[in-house]
């Protein structure tokens, strides 16, 4: 895809290809802005650690999917 408000990949970015599987890897969302959300579409797992339930997103790719954008932005309207 090209550059837009919607989709920017950074190549460049030391951390780039974060996400291995993915052939576009929309870097705007590069901090997941889901990552509070206990009901976020990805498929996050749990790890827990000194009595606390850790979030981890390390296997998500769902922000990261350009298709995905809509949904992320509906999301976090509510």
């Amino acid at each position: 895809m090209e550059h837009s408000s919607r989709f920017f990949e950074n190549r460049a970015c030391q951390y780039f290809h974060c996400h291995q599987d993915l052939e576009e890897c929309n870097c705007l969302f590069c901090y997941c802005p889901l990552y509070v959300r206990t009901d976020c579409p990805g498929n996050p797992s749990y790890l827990e650690a000194g009595g606390k339930r850790i979030k981890v997103c390390s296997n998500c790719t769902f922000p990261h999917r350009p298709e995905n954008y809509d949904a992320v932005i509906e999301m976090l309207k509510k």
